[in-house]
């Protein structure tokens, strides 16, 4: 019996879950489903990630490339690249990309500016599929990304418009630590931060391109506050609160 590979997700996430409940989600119809799937959902727990060492923190660094800003007048997902990190270091074999079919014309500023054209999407799957490997490859990992809200809306108009429940991982922005880590510095675009920092410029506006960029910004910004104090997330938060 095949097995959901969402629900597959969620059981790695969260441990062990009582077999009935797998059960009877098997044999429920897909309304109930999501209503078993929203409950799951709750017990996500972000909290746990606050505390754990920085230089511990095993994180999955992605990037969207969007046909626009705004999910909930039409713009959809491409693509989505992720690469995860682990004890500071990024480790490039652990990597994800995929295409995400895309159900509308592209304009040619986005063609311009992601070297995607239409016939790139002829065997993409549906972006309920990428969401579903992206999310078994994140695992329970912590999630990065720059410019962070981006991301965390289309995920979050996504997540509920496809599986109706709510995006619950937590989500760092690099743009933010790095005003941390270099508090003078008044670079905001993911190229100006890279070369700012002396990271080669690769592959832009490409998801996986990107994601590893930040990846190596992420390590970067991490080595920088920790010798600023500031040792886990909690700490970086509450610096960013002052």
């Amino acid at each position: 019996m095949r097995i959901n590979p969402f629900i597959q997700f969620m059981k790695q996430v969260h441990g062990k879950i009582n077999p009935g409940v797998y059960a009877s989600l098997q044999g429920q119809s897909s309304a109930q489903h999501m209503a078993f799937l929203r409950q799951l959902q709750k017990e996500v727990k972000v909290e746990e990630s606050l505390d754990i060492p920085l230089n511990e923190l095993n994180a999955v660094v992605f990037d969207l490339e969007t046909t626009g800003f705004f999910p909930d007048k039409g713009n959809e997902i491409l693509s989505i690249g992720a690469v995860k990190v682990k004890h500071g270091k990024v480790v490039d074999e652990e990597s994800f990309y995929s295409l995400a079919k895309c159900n509308t014309e592209l304009t040619p500023e986005i063609k311009q500016l992601t070297g995607l054209k239409e016939e790139d999407f002829e065997n993409a799957q549906t972006l309920s599929n990428v969401l579903i490997d992206f999310y078994k490859f994140v695992k329970g990992d912590v999630l990065v990304a720059h410019h962070a809200s981006h991301e965390k809306s289309f995920l979050q108009h996504f997540n509920w418009k496809l599986f109706r429940t709510h995006f619950k991982h937590r989500i760092v922005d690099t743009s933010f630590l790095l005003k941390i880590a270099e508090p003078d510095s008044n670079v905001i675009r993911l190229e100006d931060c890279c070369e700012h920092c002396g990271i080669p410029v690769k592959d832009r506006h490409h998801a996986l391109g990107d994601a590893k960029m930040t990846a190596e910004l992420w390590c970067q910004c991490v080595d920088k506050i920790q010798e600023q104090g500031c040792k886990t997330l909690r700490d970086v938060y509450e610096k960013l609160s002052k």
